[in-house]
Parts: C-alpha cells; structure tokens; sequence
C-alpha cells in the first residue's frame, strides 16, 4: 500500500494542551438528533387520529329508543343492566367516536335530557344510538 497519505497514517494523536478532553458521552450528543420545530410530532399524530361521522337516526329508530327510555324510567326500585351506545363529540376535530358503556341506570332526567348511569357517566339522549339488554325481550318494540 503506497497512497498520498501513507506518511500521516502512524503519526501520534494530537490531544490539546489547552482544552479538556471530552468525553465520548459528550462527543456523542453533538450528533444526536434534535427537534426542529417544536411540538411538530403532535400536530402530525393529532391530523392522524380519525374520528367518526355521527349517524342520524330515522324516526321508527328514535321512537323505538324513546319507549325504551320511558321504559327504564318507569323501572323503579329495579335496576337492569343494559348497554348504551353514543356518540361523543370530538374536542378538537370535526366528528368523535362512538363509545358503548355497560352498567346499570341511575336516572333519567326529562329536564336535562341526560341518563345518568350508576358509574356516574352521563349521557345526553340526543347522542344515543343503540339501547339493548336482557329487560327489553318480554317487550316488543
């Protein structure tokens, strides 16, 4: 091997008489990768997120959940489990996504048009879209 550096390959390593020598922890953090442009990875993960449309009901569909909301309203001292689907609405973006909980009924309140569940969830009437549980198979709706 005759190269163009051949006479610099065995000479010894400089080390500085001014300055410290740094360490290889130190040496390696001046190439670790670093965040341009703050709180960029969120925006991206956020415009990723999908939500859902929410779906309209068709009358026949709404009256059927209406009887069997006036059903559980008139089951007192009883508690039925059931399960209710709704629609919650997104903070940030168009649409949401539907979430289906399980529980018990403490209350429905006509005022407020909400149904209160025994682990404290709230759920506006208007956002339901499915209501199901073993109480409603005596009942024809």
């Amino acid at each position: 091997m005759s190269g163009k550096y051949d006479d610099m390959l065995y000479m010894p390593h400089h080390v500085s008489p001014t300055r410290p020598h740094m360490s290889a922890v130190d040496r390696g953090a001046q190439f670790s990768p670093f965040a341009a442009l703050v709180g960029y990875d969120a925006v991206i993960a956020e415009t990723a997120r999908l939500t859902q449309e929410r779906i309209e009901l068709t009358e026949s569909a709404q009256q059927t959940l209406n009887e069997k909301l006036r059903f559980l309203g008139e089951q007192t001292g009883e508690s039925p489990n059931i399960v209710i689907t709704f629609f919650q609405q997104d903070l940030w973006k168009d649409g949401g996504k539907y979430v289906t909980v399980c529980g018990t009924v403490r209350r429905i309140d006509p005022v407020t048009h909400r149904v209160l569940m025994a682990d404290g969830t709230l759920i506006p009437m208007e956002d339901i879209l499915t209501i199901e549980g073993d109480c409603f198979a005596s009942i024809l709706f």
